[in-house]
């Protein structure tokens, strides 16, 4: 429908502009009447209009009722497909920002289980590979007991 509409109003567009240009302006005789003799006429009665005045008039009220057509949105058929430029540009950013996302969560999974984890028992693997050598040497515990007062 939409499309139909659009072809009616550029034909009717072009129709308008075809019968203007062909139209004789009014002030045309107006030169005449200052120096012809004709001088009635440029005061005068118009009389009724020409066809090409009354089919100029039918055109504009078609190229009106068919503005205010295309322009309801009853007219326009919003489907899932007919988005405009702008929401379709949002939408291809957000599924691109997931994508990023997603590898981004990937890359970190892959991390995770290329590094060894951490045992909780740190403090005796410690004591087993390096054992305490200050109670060795001197025979007291370390805790700075040996310091002068």
């Amino acid at each position: 429908m939409f499309v139909f509409l659009l072809v009616v109003q550029i034909i009717v567009s072009l129709s308008i502009i075809t019968l203007v240009m062909l139209q004789q302006g009014k002030g045309a005789n107006m030169g005449a009447g200052f120096g012809s003799g004709a001088s009635g006429t440029v005061f005068g009665a118009r009389g009724s209009g020409s066809f090409f005045t009354r089919a100029t008039g039918i055109l504009a009220a078609v190229f009106f009722i068919n503005c205010l057509l295309i322009a309801s949105p009853l007219v326009r058929n919003r489907g899932a497909g007919q988005d405009s430029i702008a929401e379709q540009l949002e939408q291809r950013a957000v599924q691109q920002r997931a994508e990023e996302a997603a590898a981004a969560v990937e890359a970190v999974e892959a991390n995770q289980e290329a590094t060894p984890e951490v045992p909780g028992d740190v403090p005796e693997i410690v004591e087993t590979v390096l054992p305490d050598t200050a109670t060795e040497t001197s025979g007291a515990p370390a805790g700075g007991d040996d310091l002068p007062e």
